[in-house]
């Protein structure tokens, strides 16, 4: 599995990630183990988590599974989400990033946190309050490097600013939804995070599932699916549109060897400022064929190619 830094800073993370998302809500403690296991097996070194996934239950499935190895892998987690309908446990506040991050701590079994992320922007918290807040976690130990997600463009360029003119600790990376299905972070967030020297972590690499191989046009999406399980919404993003340019890109990567799915993870990779693909897994199946497509270089021909087939 080949390691790529973190944009600007010495972290190395492994070229596909791991979305933990599915632990606690998905899949029960045992199969956890399970794909934390062959994650591991397969040289995936970045775990990324939140506090809201699996009613909190994620964060303790991983770090349960995760055990003595803790220290082999890079530890993501997030705050900022409102867990539950408590509306005190969300934001970015200096009260709520010092509860949260214990709780986190205490959940994941760990003294330290690789990578703390930003859930979202918080509209009545000054960025500088949070930026504070997080850079004394960074002095205390409690916290190795600082993400965001969910960020625009300009709130990137503004955290920057504000953490360098105070001397704060920045954020590193930067993780916002991004396939060749949704690409409305190459307008503004992307060149964001190349001015700034962040590293770009896309969740939903296969458009929920889109990209995967298993959907077909005129069939209901298959038990046990993420797009199953969103009903309507799901059954809604089975339109012709998104299959039209699914069986295109299907074509273009079968003519040369490989799967769509592959391909997904390949042209994001291809990207220089993408640092690691994050999918999730409900499977060791899964995880290993996710981490088999770093194997497949795209040149930067090849990405533009294919970005102008689904333009």
């Amino acid at each position: 599995m080949e390691l790529r830094r973190l944009g600007a800073s010495g972290l190395k993370v492994s070229a596909v990630g791991l979305g933990c998302n599915n632990f606690g809500m998905r899949i029960d403690a045992q199969q956890t183990q399970a794909v934390v296991d062959a994650a591991i097996e397969a040289g995936i070194t970045l775990f990324d988590t939140a506090d809201i996934y699996g009613g909190t239950k994620s964060e303790e499935f991983l770090g349960r599974a995760l055990g003595k190895r803790r220290h082999q892998v890079v530890l993501a987690t997030k705050f900022g989400m409102r867990i539950g309908d408590d509306d005190a446990k969300k934001g970015g506040s200096r009260r709520w990033i010092m509860t949260a991050v214990e709780d986190s701590l205490r959940r994941l079994g760990t003294d330290y946190i690789d990578l703390y992320q930003f859930h979202q922007p918080d509209a009545e918290t000054p960025v500088e309050e949070t930026l504070r807040a997080l850079d004394d976690l960074v002095s205390q130990g409690k916290v190795r490097y600082l993400g965001n997600s969910n960020f625009a463009g300009w709130q990137i360029a503004d955290a920057d600013w504000q953490a360098r003119t105070a001397h704060r600790t920045p954020f590193v990376s930067a993780q916002n939804q991004y396939s060749l299905l949704d690409r409305k972070v190459e307008h503004e967030v992307l060149p964001a995070c190349e001015r700034f020297g962040l590293g770009f972590l896309p969740f939903f690499p296969l458009g929920s599932g889109l990209l995967s191989g298993k959907y077909r046009r005129g069939e209901a999406p298959p038990e046990g699916s993420r797009l199953a399980a969103w009903g309507a919404r799901g059954a809604a993003a089975l339109n012709d549109k998104n299959f039209d340019k699914v069986e295109t890109l299907t074509d273009w990567a079968e003519a040369r060897g490989h799967t769509i799915l592959e391909l997904a993870f390949a042209w994001l990779l291809g990207h220089p400022v993408v640092s690691s693909v994050i999918a999730g897994a409900t499977s060791p199946e899964q995880i290993r064929a996710n981490a088999a497509t770093a194997a497949w270089k795209l040149t930067p021909g090849e990405v533009e190619e294919v970005g102008k087939l689904v333009a």
